[in-house]
């Protein structure tokens, strides 16, 4: 049984009845690591309404996302199916006009967050990156249950946080910024001089215009219940922030100017930048608190955050100095904890009790599960669990996973399995099928760096078992185990 610290008193609320349906808000942010954030242990990045969530609510400390890149994070998260058996088990970029470019869409009869949500009544709303199909496809948000949608649908367009566009709905709204590319071609020989950083700029930064909409979206819904879901795009590169906020980092790092080679675009000051980004996505987080205190919302709203996925060095980012992977090994891209392992907060006053910290294992796909049992609505299939019984306090009952799962066809095939506190880990898989489970021992062990398999051999029987459960993708380049492992 996970244990669970709680203050006295720790309220014992049960699910809501659908008469009093509590408003839910869930930030996700983006490339974001478990040690990224103060409350996680971050020296240097400031973000106090991150933290206050924590410290009026309650704070995961093995929480995990559903895949270790952004478009099957964010299917598991919408759809509540591990890589074993989602649509998307990977990213896959589709290329054409802005309306059709984006990444692979799931099916239009595909069951969502946002759909059950709506069956129960809610308003729905993203805004942010979805990243789950174009606007032309059958992934568009509009067509998976969303109401509303601002922000970007392609996950390359999300790379500028100076967009020309965005999307209104179905519709393309300028916001007055220039055009220009945040994949430069590198040149050593430039000047580097403040004109040469500046025309990465423009005058609406993605993240205040998406901060805008957010309050727009309470308002216009404070007499309904509503979801939203504020999927932020930092600290994603590349580099870009206004220089005004970079001021709060005068200082605090001895950097040198990051002028290219690393990909993405060129900034002066890199390390006050990724900082900066983050404590800015901070604010937003703490404007939203404030627009629900003053509307009276604030104790029928509950409010998540997470992020899809481990840090991503490059472009100018220090992962390793900031310690974005929280101590843990691998990153972006890997199903080593760095890469899967996600802070995750949630408040919800009178509900959730302050200051509680939990080790129940989890994974972002288990939201919907958590979410259903929430709003009183039946989930039809999941491989997720609900982990209301944790936020409310009630972990007499709270269910356990037998294992989480977690299969990436990039880096020659990888294969992750959590059973308790065991974690099996296969890299390599397409190459050589044959390749053996490392398996560590996380009570003793969070950075993996001890392979106890030759002690085990009765856990690689176990998880090759977890894995027979997949089921094939529908897309063959995904399936690296071939036809040995997974049933159809």
């Amino acid at each position: 049984m996970a244990a669970i610290t709680m203050v006295p008193g720790a309220c014992q609320a049960q699910p809501q009845k659908t008469a009093s349906l509590p408003n839910i808000i869930y930030v996700y942010a983006d490339d974001l690591g478990y040690g990224d954030i103060a409350c996680y242990g971050n020296k240097y990045i400031k973000t106090p309404n991150i933290d206050l969530l924590a410290k009026e609510g309650i704070r995961f400390t093995q929480h995990y996302s559903s895949a270790p890149v952004s478009a099957p994070a964010r299917c598991g998260l919408m759809t509540g199916m591990h890589l074993g058996n989602s649509y998307v088990r990977n990213n896959f970029e589709i290329k054409g006009t802005e309306r059709e470019a984006g990444q692979m869409p799931i099916p239009e009869n595909t069951e969502t967050i946002a759909k059950m949500l709506k069956r129960a009544g809610y308003v729905t709303g993203v805004i942010g990156k979805w990243g789950l199909g174009s606007m032309e496809s059958t992934g568009s948000p509009l067509k998976q249950g969303f109401d509303f949608f601002y922000g970007y649908n392609d996950q390359n367009h999300a790379h500028n946080h100076y967009p020309s566009y965005l999307w209104r709905n179905d519709d393309i709204e300028k916001t007055g910024n220039p055009e220009f590319t945040v994949h430069p071609k590198f040149n050593a020989s430039a000047t580097h001089d403040d004109q040469e950083y500046k025309q990465y700029m423009g005058p609406k930064h993605s993240l205040d215009l998406m901060g805008d909409e957010a309050m727009k979206f309470i308002d216009a819904n404070k007499s309904k219940p509503f979801f939203l879901y504020l999927a932020f795009v930092v600290p994603h590169k590349a580099l870009q922030i206004p220089d005004e906020y970079l001021e709060m980092y005068n200082g605090v790092f001895n950097e040198r100017p990051y002028i290219g080679g690393q990909g993405y675009t060129p900034h002066p000051r890199p390390y006050s930048a990724y900082a900066a980004m983050i404590t800015r996505m901070d604010q937003k987080v703490g404007l939203v608190l404030a627009k629900l205190k003053e509307l009276g919302l604030d104790e029928n709203t509950i409010v998540m955050f997470s992020s899809d996925n481990g840090p991503a060095g490059g472009g100018g980012v220090d992962a390793a100095f900031f310690g974005s992977s929280g101590g843990f090994r691998g990153m972006k891209g890997q199903v080593y904890e760095g890469g899967i392992r996600e802070p995750f907060v949630a408040r919800w006053p009178g509900k959730i009790s302050a200051s509680a910290v939990t080790d129940h294992i989890s994974a972002q796909y288990d939201l919907m599960a958590t979410l259903g049992e929430l709003t009183g609505q039946k989930v039809e299939k999941t491989d997720g669990i609900s982990f209301l019984p944790t936020l409310l306090g009630q972990q007499a009952r709270q269910k356990q996973h037998e294992y989480l799962y977690w299969e990436f066809a990039t880096a020659g095939g990888q294969l992750a399995v959590r059973m308790g506190d065991w974690k099996g880990v296969k890299r390599g898989v397409s190459r050589n099928p044959e390749e053996k489970w490392a398996i560590y021992n996380l009570a003793n062990d969070p950075a993996e760096s001890q392979d106890l398999a030759a002690q085990h051999p009765e856990l690689a029987k176990k998880f090759d078992g977890f894995v027979s459960k997949r089921t094939q993708s529908h897309h063959a380049p995904w399936n690296f185990l071939g036809q040995s492992m997974g049933s159809n």
